[in-house]
């Protein structure tokens, strides 16, 4: 990123800025590849526009086959991220390349702020996952059977997409390696996940109320901000859906098996009221309950299909969600 590109970049949302320099900070590359940098103007910043910065792409040979998926992204900071209200971090741009489609966005450095980012095993306590569920419900009350978000193509549904690439013979070699040995038996079936996961793309197709849902809500996708407040990040999975597939998902990964089984209904109660509290007519407590083994198997059924994260991570994910499920009795709340 030259201060070129950048000062033509950053135009839009600060004209007439021009950057002089650039100092390259801390690069991680996984799919994504994300690089904090610094920038110097040759006049003072602009207000608003904080030096310590980080840009997320799709700039290397793992991850440009699926660079099309930052688009969502993208577009979620573009234009929806500041009506929502929800805590996730502060977009200076986000733009498509109208050719290659591949998104890239910036944002302020939350670790210059004083933030940290959390990792999918984290250690995540009841009160954090309340908090967390607290944005979550901000989230979907914002964008409740919203008409004007009704027909947005980049918001289309797209669980179905996650049946195509990946399916049974992921789930097998996850399920039948030491990576899925904390999974009950009970559940430990490739081809009854794989059908119930099938199952549930088809009843949540058009299903209402919906809302614009984050879609990946485990730990590795929150960080704390410079107050150790949690919040929310990485919405490539953003799409219209039902609320519950964020929380059953969100509830089962963040805590441990111990935590989730005592503080589950808790949890489940306090995301209802903040949905109330945002002006939503929540679902009845009873319906609610019976709606959230359906996130749970949302989440189980991407661990499952998850091959590029470190196998430890996948076998704790798995035995949460792979738990919950069972408690749940996941599969039969979709007929599978």
């Amino acid at each position: 990123m030259s201060p070129a590109w950048l000062s033509s970049a950053l135009g839009d949302r600060f004209p007439g800025v021009r950057v002089g320099k650039v100092t390259p900070g801390p690069v991680v590359s996984r799919v994504s590849t994300n690089a904090r940098f610094r920038i110097e103007c040759d006049e003072d910043l602009p207000g608003g526009l904080s030096p310590h910065l980080c840009a997320k792409g799709y700039f290397t040979d793992a991850g440009r086959p699926t660079r099309q998926s930052g688009v969502h992204e993208v577009s979620f900071y573009r234009e929806l991220a500041a009506s929502t209200g929800v805590r996730t971090l502060r977009s200076v741009y986000a733009d498509v390349d109208p050719k290659t489609r591949h998104g890239v966005v910036i944002t302020e450095d939350v670790i210059a702020q004083g933030g940290s980012f959390l990792t999918p095993t984290s250690d995540y306590s009841p009160q954090s996952a309340a908090e967390s569920l607290s944005q979550l419900a901000k989230l979907h009350a914002a964008t409740w059977n919203d008409p004007a978000l009704a027909a947005t193509p980049w918001l289309a549904p797209r669980l179905a997409a996650n049946l195509v690439h990946r399916g049974v013979s992921e789930i097998r070699g996850n399920f039948a390696s030491d990576i899925g040995a904390g999974v009950p038996g009970e559940v430990r079936d490739a081809e009854r996940l794989f059908t119930a996961y099938r199952a549930l793309v088809e009843q949540v197709r058009d299903t209402s109320p919906w809302s614009v849902i984050h879609g990946d809500p485990h730990v590795g996708n929150t960080y704390l901000d410079a107050d150790g407040r949690p919040s929310l990040l990485d919405w490539q999975l953003v799409q219209r859906g039902p609320w519950y597939l964020d929380v059953g998902y969100h509830i089962a990964s963040v805590l441990t098996v111990e935590d989730r089984r005592r503080h589950e209904k808790d949890l489940l109660r306090h995301y209802l009221g903040e949905l109330r509290a945002g002006g939503v007519e929540a679902p009845a407590s009873e319906e609610a309950w019976r709606s959230l083994p359906l996130g749970i198997l949302h989440g189980l059924y991407l661990w499952s299909i998850t091959l590029l994260v470190e196998p430890p991570v996948r076998s704790a994910l798995l035995h949460r969600l792979g738990t919950a499920a069972a408690d749940h009795d996941a599969y039969a709340a979709v007929g599978a």
